[in-house]
């Protein structure tokens, strides 16, 4: 994508005077940081035109989102580049570096502090409802759950004690029943989360976002975060409840840890089968780490050395 194209095609980056390429993200989407001649930097995401509706939808949302206290990117423009059978929108640039490059640098309450501001966000954003036309989620959830063992069945690839998971699963899912619908962030963990002069600067990337209940998001924290830090997991985790954590938490949590233990095996197997045996030994640390799901808080949260109290 050269500089003199993007200038001359999308309005708002008309005085662009650099663009780098950012190469990260299992999208297929492009992304570009450009700067523009009054030194202000935004972010520039090409897509394929067929994915128009669904940019559009992410970029409507943006808009909503900035209604609420909420740290995100500001949309600026989306469009079409219809000659080269594409699609763009543009943010405003939220500066700083991915917390899980920074985190593992930060003292441990540093971390903490920045989880639990990460979880206030996040409960904010979760307070958009849903369109009354979409499909409860009980429906939804169990319904791509089914679709996932299905394929799972076939994948070639078999978790210990497969039989323990399912059997907890069909047990504890009527829990799922009366959960809300509402907005998700989908993809809420340190590789989409900003930090800056180790403060909280702001979430990411909202391309899969979803509507349901609000409770899953969390299932990044149990797979990915607590990898990169376990007191910000453990402080997204606090502050999204005020350190009042509901009775009914843990169980739903864990029903969607171990319905993801399923779905990460297909996932993989289908966009990255090259990290299989990476993903398959961070979903056995996932069953270490409820037993199997014989216990529903993980222990990373109860047994970790590090105390809220120190902060």
């Amino acid at each position: 994508m050269k500089l003199d194209w993007v200038r001359s095609r999308i309005r708002s980056l008309s005085t662009a005077e650099k663009m780098k390429h950012i190469p990260k993200g299992y999208s297929g989407d492009q992304k570009y940081a450009v700067t523009l001649k009054d030194g202000n930097k935004v972010l520039l995401r090409i897509a394929a035109i067929g994915d128009y509706e669904r940019k559009k939808s992410e970029f409507q949302l943006l808009s909503k989102i900035m209604r609420y206290p909420v740290q995100t990117p500001e949309p600026i423009e989306i469009g079409k580049l219809e000659e080269m059978n594409l699609c763009f929108y543009v943010l405003s640039f939220i500066e700083g570096e991915e917390a899980n490059e920074v985190l593992p640098h930060l003292t441990e309450k540093e971390q903490y502090e920045i989880g639990a501001r990460a979880g206030k966000e996040l409960r904010i954003m979760h307070q958009y409802p849903a369109s009354e036309e979409i499909e409860t989620w009980y429906e939804r959830v169990m319904s791509k759950y089914y679709r996932y063992v299905d394929a799972y069945k076939t994948c070639g690839v078999k978790v210990k004690n497969e039989e323990k998971i399912f059997a907890f699963i069909n047990k504890n899912k009527h829990y799922l029943k009366s959960r809300p619908n509402r907005f998700q962030h989908d993809d809420f963990h340190p590789s989409n989360l900003i930090v800056k002069n180790k403060q909280y600067a702001g979430a990411i990337d909202f391309n899969r976002f979803d509507w349901g209940d609000p409770y899953h998001d969390f299932c990044k924290v149990g797979l990915f975060s607590k990898e990169v830090s376990v007191p910000f997991s453990i402080g997204q985790i606090n502050g999204y409840f005020e350190n009042k954590i509901p009775e009914d938490f843990w169980i739903i949590y864990s029903l969607y840890m171990a319905m993801n233990v399923m779905s990460a095996i297909v996932w993989t197997i289908r966009v990255t089968p090259d990290q299989i045996d990476e993903m398959a030994d961070r979903l056995h640390q996932v069953l270490e780490d409820h037993q199997d799901f014989k216990v529903l808080e993980p222990k990373w949260y109860t047994a970790h050395s590090f105390s809220v109290n120190q902060v």
